[in-house]
C-alpha cells in the first residue's frame, strides 16, 4: 500500500491554513489523459531489457534514474536521468521524473521489470501544490501510473513502495551512486562493477532506433553550427564574443532538442589550444579562428559531438590553411581505415602518422616521424596530445565502462558509432614553433556509424574541406 507522501517544502514557504488546503483540493477537472500511446522506442527497449536479464538470471537488478542535484542552496539543476536507465526505458529527457527506479525482479530464468515512479499528484492530497520537487503546480505534470505503463511498456509501482518491496531480499545488484536513498537500502554486491560493464557493452552496438535518433541529433547540430556562423558579426562586437557563440548554439539545442550534449567549447584565437576550454569568456576577433566543439542532445538523450574550426572573417590565412590542411589530411587517413574488423585504434594510428610526418616536413619535430611514432617515444604528441576519437551515443563519451578488449583494444563492428577528431594545438608560448604558427588550435571532428561496407558519415552535411568551409560561410553570412 502506498505510503503518505513526504513533502519537500522550503523553510521560507508561507504557511497554508486548513481552509486554504481544503479549498485548493476542490473544483478541479478530471485531466487523466486518454490519448497516450506507446512511445516509438518501446519495440527496442524491451529487447534491451531482455538482453540484460539474460546476463543476470536469478539476481535482482536495480537501476535508479537518479535524483535532484543541488545547484545552489534550494535550487536544483535541470534533471537528466542516468544513461543506463534512459537506455533501458526510453523515457525522453523532458518526461523523466527524478527518483524513479527500474527494478528487475527475478522470475525463473528471467525477470519481471517494474518502474517505481513518483506519479502525478492526486488532487485529494496537498502534494500537488505544496511539494516543491514533485508537486504539479511547482514543476509540472508527472504521468499517472496508468499513463506511464502505456507509454513506456513497463509495469509501474509507486516509488513509496520501493523500500518495502525490496526489504530483506538478498542477491540484489545496484547501480550505486545515483540515488543516496536507494544506496542506503541495499548492501554492496561483488557484481556491481560487472553490471556497469555489461550496461556499457550492451550499448556499443546501436539499434535502428538509436541510429535514427543520432541522425536527428546531427541534423540539429548542423543547424546550430549555421546559427553560429550567422552570429559571428555580433560576436565580434562583444567583449565576450565567445558567449554570443555559445548562446547561439544553446538556443538551437533547446529549440530542436533537449539540451546540449555537453558544455559547448567556443574557443577563439589561442583559446583553441586549450583542449576543454569551456569558460567561453573571450573575444572573437577578425582574423582569428574559432574552434567550436558542440552537440545537440535530442529528447531521447542521444547526442552528436562535432567540431569545426572556422575563420572568424570567413577566410583562412595562409598559416591557418597550412595547419588546417594537415589536420584534414590526418582525418582523411583516419576515415579510410574505418570498416568492420578494423582495430579500434587503427584510425588513431593513421591520423598520427600523417601529423607526425607533417611536423617533420615543417622542421618542427626534432626527430624523424618514424621514431616519434614509437609509443615509447611519441614526441609529436606535444602538439596533438589527446586521442583521435571515442564511442558516441546516449553519452558523449559513450560506453566508457566497457572493458578494454571490447572497446579500446577491440575491433569495429557494424553499428558502432564513433567520432574521428584529429587536432593540432600550437600553444602561443611554444618557442619550438615558428612565430606565425603559434596560438593556433585546429580540430576537425565528425560522427560516423560503421556499416557493412565501411562507414556512413553522419555529419556529411557540414563542410570539412577549407575551400568548402569558406563557400559555406560566405553563403550563410550573405543571407543572415
Amino acid at each position: 500500500m502506498n505510503q503518505p507522501p513526504k513533502l519537500n517544502i522550503g523553510s521560507h514557504d508561507l504557511p497554508v491554513s486548513a481552509k486554504l488546503a481544503d479549498f485548493m483540493m476542490t473544483g478541479w477537472a478530471d485531466t487523466e489523459r486518454t490519448d497516450v500511446r506507446p512511445l516509438p522506442c518501446v519495440p527496442f527497449t524491451a529487447p534491451r531489457r531482455e538482453k540484460l536479464s539474460a546476463l543476470f538470471a536469478g539476481h535482482r537488478l536495480i537501476i535508479p534514474a537518479g535524483t535532484f542535484k543541488v545547484r545552489a542552496n534550494d535550487t536544483d539543476y535541470r534533471f537528466r536521468p542516468h544513461s543506463a536507465f534512459a537506455w533501458l526505458t526510453g523515457i525522453p529527457g523532458s518526461e523523466a521524473v527524478p527518483d524513479t527506479v527500474l527494478v528487475f525482479e527475478p522470475r525463473g530464468n528471467g525477470h519481471d521489470v517494474y518502474l517505481y515512479l513518483h506519479p502525478r499528484s492526486s488532487r485529494e492530497s496537498v502534494e500537488f501544490f505544496r511539494d516543491r520537487r514533485h508537486g504539479e503546480l511547482w514543476v509540472g505534470r508527472n504521468p499517472t501510473a496508468k499513463e506511464a505503463e502505456v507509454a513506456y511498456g513497463i509495469k509501474v509501482r509507486h516509488i513509496n513502495d520501493l523500500a518495502t518491496d525490496i526489504a530483506g531480499k538478498s542477491d540484489t545488484i545496484l547501480v550505486r551512486g545515483e540515488d543516496v536513498k536507494v544506496d542506503g537500502l541495499i548492501g554492496a554486491h561483488e557484481r556491481e562493477g560487472e553490471l556497469l560493464q555489461m550496461l556499457a557493452e550492451l550499448r556499443l552496438i546501436k539499434d535502428d532506433f538509436e541510429l535514427e535518433e543520432m541522425r536527428k541529433a546531427v541534423e540539429a547540430t548542423v543547424r546550430g553550427f549555421e546559427d553560429v556562423v550567422r552570429a559571428l558579426p555580433d560576436a565580434m562586437k562583444s567583449e565576450r564574443g565567445e558567449r554570443i557563440i555559445e548562446g547561439a548554439f544553446y538556443t538551437r539545442a533547446r529549440t530542436d532538442g533537449n539540451d546540449v550534449g555537453y558544455d559547448t567549447i567556443a574557443a577563439s584565437g589561442a583559446h583553441a589550444c586549450i583542449l576543454h576550454w569551456m569558460r567561453n569568456d573571450g573575444e572573437v576577433n577578425d582574423g582569428d579562428l574559432l574552434l567550436l566543439d558542440a552537440g545537440v542532445e535530442v529528447e531521447s538523450l542521444y547526442t552528436s559531438d562535432v567540431t569545426r574550426t572556422l575563420p572568424v572573417n570567413g577566410k583562412f590565412t595562409d598559416a591557418q590553411r597550412k595547419i588546417y590542411q594537415l589536420v584534414y589530411d590526418a582525418q582523411e587517413a583516419a576515415l579510410a581505415t574505418i570498416k568492420p574488423g578494423a582495430k579500434f585504434r587503427d584510425f588513431h594510428r593513421a591520423s598520427q602518422r600523417v601529423i607526425a610526418k607533417g611536423l617533420e616536413e615543417w622542421g618542427i619535430l626534432p626527430i624523424p616521424a618514424e621514431e616519434s611514432l614509437d609509443p615509447e617515444v611519441g614526441l609529436h604528441r606535444r602538439w596533438t596530445l589527446c586521442s583521435t576519437g571515442h564511442m558516441l551515443g546516449i553519452d558523449v563519451h559513450d560506453c566508457a565502462k566497457a572493458r578494454a578488449d571490447q572497446y579500446l583494444d577491440g575491433v569495429l563492428e557494424v553499428g558502432h558509432v564513433l567520432t574521428v577528431e584529429p587536432g593540432l594545438y600550437l600553444q602561443p608560448d611554444d618557442l619550438l614553433l615558428p612565430e606565425e604558427l603559434r596560438g593556433i588550435g585546429i580540430r576537425i571532428e565528425d560522427d560516423i556509424v560503421v556499416t557493412e561496407d565501411g562507414y556512413e558519415l553522419l555529419t556529411k552535411d557540414l563542410p570539412r574541406h577549407p575551400d568548402e568551409i569558406e563557400k559555406w560561410m560566405a553563403r550563410l553570412l550573405e543571407n543572415r
